[in-house]
């Protein structure tokens, strides 16, 4: 809902704020007075298009600021959400800015609760504020991309929708895993010749883990046998083997600290310290002995070692750092040829189960279809009857229910395009004349037609879809008597659910006000100005007077309004 409109330096508004309340909100004043403005402004505030020459003469810029209460609006507040945009209060301010020739070169600015957004964000994200209704605006209900939801909503018939939406999902899931499958299959006889290789490169050199610690060591080994072999050979022989070996000279030492210590007890403990020494010098000898003994040089092996280790080093730069890495990379090499394998069982089940999707979607979808042209004659029949109310009695609507064409690549049943929504195309066509043929709603040349025609839609539709704004101007084009007072009735019925702005210069419309505005304007000095102003009960009748009598407003005229407010607040 719309709550308030602060309106700076736009045409020949200087500044103006305007507050609305829920039911009906009716706009009146003199031609030429500006009332157009206020749909201007509101139309700059939901994206629409600015241009320099909408800037008051003088000014630098010109300001729209709408409040909108979005409480009864959940998606627009999940996608304000989605944006970032905190709505605290599930309040908006919508703002927008627009630099005249002189400051800026007519570029226009949009925030969104104080943060700026592109043009484009600021008509996704108002999407559902507001849907203005004029001769020279697009509406809503002109984009056929609309239609269908409208559709399917009068007829109550969302919970076989949804049905639809799930079959073609799963249609769609079961038809994806087919074609990766057969995708794969046709690509599988290079990919399997890269996983035998990749496969056989890899177990034509068997390794666990810790093997290649263990042969770099053997192979360092091998690669310097003779040098190990000698140098343990001569560290045995200076410990153990030659005359005046280690050994010797520590068993004469300790036979001297053994007669020592017979003398002093003191020299208990070296002598133990010596004798282990000895002990652990002599186990050294042994094994440096049994070690030089045990090492051979042996070429064929060291060849072998270092081929393992070559291949090892390639195997790394391919599938990993590791040997760890390389086997994980064979296990999954193998489940890919599993896999591959058994591809042509397993497409098979995917086409049987692939089918019977189709079948399901194509049965729940082609029940929507039928119902949705049955709901189709109905709404049309429905909507031609309330334009005949409205003085287009030789009017006819057509709610025109087609099929779909699908392009290459895009899920289809019995050559018909399938979408979540169903198998159907809707559009709403009018014949504003008797034998003319039924034509888009946006190709409506009279802008009166169109919104009399949106009106009629309105009032079929409006239990449905969210309960936003509606914004009627020159609904009542070449309209008066009986069939303005009708669309009053309209209108007040379409008012009761969702917030309504009217603009009017009929008096007949004006009563059935639950708010009342007049716009008008003044020179001041070399400026024009225009304001708009809320009127109080007496000014009310003042006005529709004013609407009814013209310049001259008499006692009859004033008792004439009168009873007409009086007659339109009646149950």
């Amino acid at each position: 809902m719309l709550l308030s409109l602060q309106v700076r330096d736009l045409a020949i508004i200087d500044a103006t704020e305007v507050t609305f309340g829920p039911g009906m909100n009716i706009v009146t004043g003199e031609t030429g007075a500006g009332k157009s403005i206020l749909i201007d402004a509101l139309l700059l505030a939901l994206g629409g298009r600015a241009t320099p020459d909408m800037v008051r003469a003088g000014a630098t810029q010109a300001e729209v600021c709408a409040l909108f209460d979005l409480t009864a609006l959940p998606e627009v507040r999940a996608r304000l959400a989605d944006a970032g945009i905190e709505c605290d209060d599930h309040e908006l301010v919508v703002r927008r800015v627009v630099a005249s020739d002189k400051n800026g070169s007519g570029r226009s600015r949009a925030y969104l609760n104080g943060r700026l957004v592109s043009l484009t964000q600021l008509a996704q994200l108002t999407a559902g504020l507001g849907d203005v209704t004029s001769q020279h605006e697009a509406q809503s209900l002109t984009d056929p991309t609309t239609h269908l939801e409208l559709l399917d909503s009068s007829a109550q018939l969302d919970p076989l929708r949804h049905e639809v939406e799930a079959a073609q999902a799963a249609y769609a899931e079961a038809s994806g895993q087919l074609e990766s499958l057969l995708r794969e299959l046709r690509q599988r006889t290079d990919r399997e010749d890269l996983l035998r290789f990749q496969l056989k490169e890899i177990d034509d050199l068997p390794m666990a883990p810790g093997d290649e610690a263990q042969w770099v060591s053997e192979r360092d080994r091998l690669k310097h046998a003779t040098k190990l072999a000698d140098g343990a050979a001569e560290a045995e022989d200076v410990l153990y083997a030659r005359d005046g070996a280690a050994v010797d000279l520590l068993g004469s030492v300790l036979g001297v600290l053994e007669d020592l210590s017979k003398l002093d007890a003191e020299l208990v403990p070296v002598v133990e310290l010596v004798e282990s020494a000895k002990a652990q010098v002599d186990e050294a000898a042994r094994t440096l002995g049994r070690y030089a003994r045990s090492v051979q040089s042996d070429p064929e092996r060291l060849s072998d070692l270092e081929d393992r280790l070559q291949k090892l080093s390639r195997l790394k730069r391919k599938f990993g750092g590791s040997i760890e890495s390389i086997l994980e990379h064979r296990r999954k090499v193998r489940s890919e040829l599993d896999n591959l394998e058994q591809g042509e069982s397993r497409v098979a089940e995917l086409e049987r189960v692939a089918e019977a999707a189709r079948a399901k979607a194509a049965v729940i979808a082609r029940k929507l279809s039928t119902a949705r042209k049955g709901a189709a004659n109905a709404l049309g029949e429905s909507i031609s009857r309330e334009l005949a109310s409205l003085g287009m009695g030789g009017a006819r609507v057509v709610v025109d229910v087609t099929l779909t064409s699908p392009a290459s690549g895009e899920l289809a049943i019995d050559g018909v395009r399938l979408l979540p929504t169903g198998i159907d195309r809707v559009e709403f066509l009018i014949a504003p004349n008797k034998g003319e043929e039924p034509k888009p709603l946006r190709k409506i040349a009279s802008g009166g037609e169109l919104s009399r025609a949106l009106l009629a839609i309105k009032r079929v539709l409006t239990e449905v879809g969210s309960s936003g704004l509606y914004v009627f101007d020159e609904v009542d084009t070449g309209v008066g008597g009986a069939v303005a007072e009708v669309i009053g009735q309209k209108l007040r019925a379409i008012s009761r659910r969702n917030q309504t702005l009217v603009i009017t210069h009929l008096p007949q419309i004006a009563a059935y006000a639950d708010r009342h505005y007049v716009v008008s304007k003044r020179v001041e000095g070399e400026r024009t100005v225009s304001e708009v102003r809320a009127l109080t009960d007496s000014e009310r009748t003042e006005e529709i007077a004013r609407m009814l009598g013209g310049l001259r407003v008499t006692d009859r005229t004033r008792a004439a309004a009168a009873e007409m407010i009086r007659t339109a607040a009646s149950p």
